[in-house]
């Protein structure tokens, strides 16, 4: 028997689409509160109604502002993408 706890979230602030995924989905940063916690920023593709969502990454304040230090320092023309 599997007791699966309810993930519960709330979307706090809409801050941007950063791309389109597969079957109509966004890759999303949004600022949200999971399970009543603390808000976090968090990017992760949803469903264009936001009920269903995938795998993705929870960023504290502290990570935010390395991860926009590190994203400043790349010279994106550079890279081999």
């Amino acid at each position: 028997m599997s007791d699966k706890a309810e993930i519960k979230f709330e979307i706090i602030e809409k801050l941007g689409i950063i791309g389109d995924g597969a079957k109509g989905w966004k890759k999303e940063i949004n600022l949200i509160s999971w399970n009543s916690r603390k808000p976090k920023v968090d990017i992760r593709d949803w469903d264009e109604d936001h009920e269903k969502i995938s795998k993705g990454i929870t960023l504290s304040k502290d990570e935010v502002i390395a991860l926009k230090e590190i994203l400043n320092s790349i010279d994106v023309d550079s890279l081999d993408m």
